[in-house]
């Protein structure tokens, strides 16, 4: 298990760049990854499956035991990203199934990364971890829902198929997982060290696929505005998460701190583009360009995620504002 520790040390380490240069390996010899084309939800759901296997009762009794920060920032991350996507696309004029793409993601839930540049920055990673839970449980209804609403007029949506889907890859493997630990518990925690690796190599898989199916068309005029819109969408979602999580300290100060404020910060601004990527390319199958904005989104949000996480870090420390504080203002000097 040392080896397997330090291979997923290694690769959470160099992630990025690892995904930098898989996909452009499959850019250019696009046959190594098409294989995988039919079977992007399995590898999703294994993502899944290992996200139930760390879950507890703690993990749900910690949604009972703040279920307003918990609620509201789960509602607005399915307010935020959503509209936030509806309006790039039109004032970049985003049309057809690239803005499906670009909706797409936005209607996704959080991501897991949040959770790692929430710990990073000293954020509330207990409330990070428990609106990440209930978003992803709360997505094969609201990813249906949303789609039809903002994303119908642009082609019909499969929202029978994107439920289904959803459904297969998300609700089935988490309730697994969670039966797995509880059942196995012991065992099962001999294991988990391994779980980041396999997600990983997983995301790689469905990032490669994305690329692959796409290569012809991932670099044209029509993808042209993909990469600044992913860009903005990501930016965007953080800084109306914040300006929101501040807006809720002035009405619930107790529950809404600096450390809270941070977690929905990322919470908002950061999206399972997994979880997109593997529904454009099994919904929108004719037309695997949807895919797209999803891997931008990849790459691009643990790009800025890892920035935001190390500013904010070095912000707090060069000021001397504490992790507990109250609305992220340095301490008076005591006497």
């Amino acid at each position: 298990m040392q080896k397997v520790q330090r291979f997923s040390d290694w690769l959470t380490k160099w992630f990025i760049l690892v995904v930098l240069v898989w996909a452009a390996i499959n850019f250019f010899v696009p046959q190594i990854s098409i294989w995988a084309r039919s079977y992007t939800n399995y590898f999703l759901s294994i993502i899944l499956f290992g996200m139930g296997l760390t879950l507890s009762l703690d993990d749900f009794k910690r949604i009972v035991k703040m279920p307003l920060m918990v609620i509201v920032g789960t509602v607005a991350h399915y307010l935020i990203m959503p509209l936030l996507a509806v309006l790039l696309c039109r004032i970049f004029r985003l049309d057809g199934m690239i803005a499906v793409g670009v909706i797409l993601v936005g209607c996704c839930p959080s991501g897991t990364s949040s959770n790692v540049m929430s710990y990073l920055s000293r954020g509330d990673v207990a409330l990070d971890v428990s609106i990440g839970l209930l978003s992803t449980l709360c997505a094969p209804f609201m990813i249906p829902m949303l789609m039809n609403l903002l994303a119908s007029q642009y082609v019909a949506i499969p929202t029978k198929q994107l439920f289904l889907t959803a459904l297969e890859v998300v609700l089935i493997p988490i309730a697994l997982g969670l039966a797995v630990h509880a059942f196995f518990k012991e065992k099962v925690q001999k294991v988990t060290v391994a779980l980041p690796a396999v997600s990983q190599i997983a995301i790689l898989i469905i990032i490669g696929v994305v690329v692959s199916v796409n290569h012809a068309k991932l670099f044209t005029a029509a993808t042209a505005l993909v990469l600044p819109v992913v860009m903005l969408h990501n930016l965007c979602g953080y800084g109306l998460g914040f300006l929101f999580s501040r807006l809720m300290y002035r009405i619930y100060p107790k529950g809404f701190r600096y450390a809270q404020q941070k977690a929905i910060t990322f919470e908002v601004g950061m999206q399972d583009s997994g979880l997109g990527a593997t529904l454009a390319l099994q919904a929108f199958a004719a037309d695997p360009i949807v895919a797209i904005p999803s891997t931008f989104f990849s790459v691009w949000h643990n790009i800025s995620g890892s920035v935001l996480s190390a500013w904010w870090r070095r912000h707090d420390d060069r000021l001397g504002i504490a992790a507990d504080s109250a609305q992220g203002r340095p301490e008076p000097a005591r006497a």
